[in-house]
């Protein structure tokens, strides 16, 4: 009798440069055969986080910083993008983070500056992440 497992679908996907492909297999791992369609929710749901967050750090900016919201959108991203593999964009946050949460404010407008490009790039390489065809 053939021994039975579930397809390597992980396989099936091209994971976009900048992306830890090690940690998106954790998320096909979960799921195997793709029948919760489990890695395609969790990249739509990050998407529709940050779409829903992004807009709220870029008002935080202005005129004064609003060091409680910074801090509650990069603590909000810093582990969902770890998860989906955007290890850049999750140390990123977690600076920002802890500056925030340390009132710090000198250096903080650049490095937004930089968590937002990288998640911006992590946006894009999502959107354009290669779904896997019908079984």
């Amino acid at each position: 009798m053939p021994e039975s497992s579930s397809p390597d679908r992980s396989s099936e996907w091209t994971v976009p440069e900048g992306l830890d492909a090690q940690a998106l297999e954790r998320l096909f791992e979960l799921d195997p055969d793709g029948s919760n369609k489990l890695v395609e929710r969790v990249i739509e749901a990050y998407l529709k986080s940050l779409d829903r967050l992004l807009p709220d750090l870029q008002q935080a900016r202005a005129p004064e910083m609003d060091l409680n919201v910074v801090r509650h959108v990069s603590h909000t991203l810093k582990s969902s993008s770890a998860s989906l593999g955007a290890l850049k964009a999750s140390a990123l946050c977690a600076e920002v983070e802890l500056m925030a949460r340390n009132g710090e404010t000198g250096g903080l407008a650049a490095k937004l500056d930089d968590m937002l490009a990288e998640l911006a790039q992590v946006k894009q390489a999502l959107s354009t992440m290669r779904m896997p065809g019908p079984q």
